[in-house]
């Protein structure tokens, strides 16, 4: 790679183009980060929400660089809009009975649904990412990707630091939290590329529809987990 190509303009308006995309699509990262560890305590919140961060960024390299063949596979988006619904319910019917887990196991609960989540989710946000980065000389392509993908690792992790702060003070931002998975997953499953056509065909552009289903699913079968998960708590002291 020749340093010319780095005072080309082309690669610093493609590395701008890679931290603006990565700053508009870093908050559903920092949202799930700030969910799933919101249970532990400050001292652990921390830790998870670094190695948490620290691992998304490193997947979401990869999945950068071979988001365009994943994405054309059929039923990938299905399967990840379900495991979608799913973290996002798991997420809200949480009660916080960890108390009584091992500091460690709790830590890596935390990041395990961390990179679930952002495995599923960064299969659309990095094309965004990747298509970003052909703006640039054709030999700085991959490191564009690598730069501008690292640079978004404090975003994520302040995001989802302050975000937990504001948890704190407003416990209804988990519900919206787990709404917008169920967003989420709505949106990618109609998109598959197996069942995309014929539901078009059927239903026209029906992607809002499934969105607000997601939402719906989500947050009516997170809310009763998470009451009767306080019920069964309540019963037992």
């Amino acid at each position: 790679m020749e340093l010319a190509a780095f005072s080309d303009a082309t690669f610093w308006a493609a590395l701008l183009s890679i931290i603006v995309a990565n700053i508009l699509l870093s908050g559903d990262n920092a949202v799930v980060i700030a969910l799933a560890s919101r249970n532990l305590p400050p001292h652990q919140q921390k830790q998870a929400i670094f190695w948490g961060s620290a691992a998304a960024i490193i997947l979401r390299i990869v999945l950068t660089i071979t988001a365009v063949a994943l994405l054309t596979l059929p039923y990938l988006k299905i399967i990840g809009g379900i495991l979608l619904l799913y973290i996002g319910i798991q997420l809200l019917a949480d009660s916080g009975g960890e108390e009584d887990m091992k500091a460690e196991s709790s830590i890596w609960a935390a990041i395990r649904t961390i990179l679930i989540a952002d495995l599923v989710m960064s299969l659309d946000n990095v094309l965004a990412v990747a298509a970003a980065a052909q703006k640039g000389p054709e030999e700085t392509r991959l490191l564009l990707l690598i730069i501008g993908l690292g640079l978004s690792i404090p975003l994520i992790i302040f995001g989802s630091a302050m975000l937990l702060k504001v948890m704190e003070r407003f416990p209804i931002i988990i519900t919206l939290g787990a709404g917008l998975l169920g967003l989420l997953a709505g949106g990618m499953l109609v998109d598959d590329p197996a069942i995309k056509s014929s539901i078009q065909e059927a239903l026209g552009d029906a992607k809002l529809a499934f969105e607000v289903i997601g939402v719906v699913i989500v947050i009516l079968v997170g809310t009763y987990l998470k009451k009767k998960n306080n019920h069964a708590e309540a019963q037992k002291q």
